[in-house]
């Protein structure tokens, strides 16, 4: 009889993604942090090549493979081609990869991943990748941050969603997206609305509203407005809001992605049925920690969305 090749250990983690300055190695760091004072060990996986100076220990660094200053240097291409050359060749050398990570089975996964949005949009390399690691017996949740303050202008948030919409649907693994830097939301002008429109991405005609009385928006409107509705066709984005120096919102993001790669249903001591109960009412702690995030950080007045709605 032939035996059988026994199958990898399950691991559990976290693919950190998003456009570049969203706060993707800042997570990492306080993330590595937060989920180390909880007793949780945990590593992290730096996989974009461009990355210097990390703030964090670092498991496993993708530069000792390759490096976007020597791709550059070498083939004379610049930061965007370079970087998709330096993903191609991660995923042409998987087996390197492999080999680290298996340095690492008893511990949960965080990889920084680069930031070219291309890469999570329509290039295939990353995506490749990470099917890979569901092969290898990953459990992961892919973790999309986004500024805040974006909230503010109704265009750049419409032109966000449409981009975690692109993401969601072609990397293929249980997503979570993320509002983050909520100390900053405001930094870049006030709300229209109450945060958890935003969250929650509630009707977006309210928004096109907006954008109507702007001049230049106004002759697009026909064509937001067909953007709005295949958002809102999908239903699938929501964020939830972070700032990684608040503890509240670091446990919400950590329970929503627990959840998601099914890290809280796993067969360990203390992943009881408390753990499962807490999670099945995970929308209504959802709820209050938004309205903690926007009473901390967010300035609006006493009226709730449906007033402010009928206000425009």
């Amino acid at each position: 009889m032939t035996s059988q090749k026994a199958a990898p250990p399950l691991r559990f983690g976290q693919v950190v993604i998003g456009p570049p300055g969203s706060g993707k190695t800042t997570y990492c760091q306080g993330m590595h942090e937060f989920l180390t004072s909880l007793g949780r060990k945990v590593v992290v996986i730096n996989m974009d090549p461009a990355n210097e100076g990390l703030p964090y220990p670092c498991a496993v660094d993708v530069s000792e493979l390759v490096t976007l200053g020597d791709v550059m240097d070498g083939l004379k291409l610049g930061p965007n081609g370079g970087l998709l050359y330096c993903m191609d060749y991660v995923e042409a050398n998987l087996d390197w990869l492999e080999k680290k990570l298996n340095q690492h089975k008893d511990s949960y996964f965080l990889f920084d991943c680069p930031g070219q949005v291309e890469l999570y949009t329509h290039h295939s390399s990353v995506k490749n990748i990470f099917s890979q690691l569901a092969r290898w017996n990953f459990r992961l949740t892919a973790v999309h941050l986004v500024d805040s303050h974006y909230c503010a202008d109704p265009a750049k948030f419409i032109s966000v969603l449409c981009t975690s919409l692109s993401t969601m649907l072609h990397v293929e693994l249980p997503h979570v997206n993320i509002l983050s830097k909520m100390d900053l939301i405001e930094q870049y002008g006030k709300l229209a609305f109450s945060l958890d429109f935003y969250t929650e991405v509630m009707d977006l005609t309210y928004l096109l509203d907006h954008l109507a009385a702007d001049p230049f928006f106004k002759k697009f409107h026909h064509l937001n407005l067909k953007l709005a509705e295949v958002i809102q066709d999908y239903s699938l984005v929501s964020f939830v809001p972070l700032s990684v120096q608040d503890k509240n919102s670091m446990i919400q993001v950590l329970r929503t992605v627990d959840k998601a790669n099914g890290y809280c249903f796993g067969d360990l001591e203390e992943r009881n049925l408390q753990a499962m109960m807490s999670a099945a009412v995970g929308a209504d702690f959802q709820f209050d920690a938004t309205l903690g995030i926007q009473e901390r950080f967010v300035k609006t007045s006493d009226k709730t969305v449906e007033e402010e709605m009928m206000d425009l």
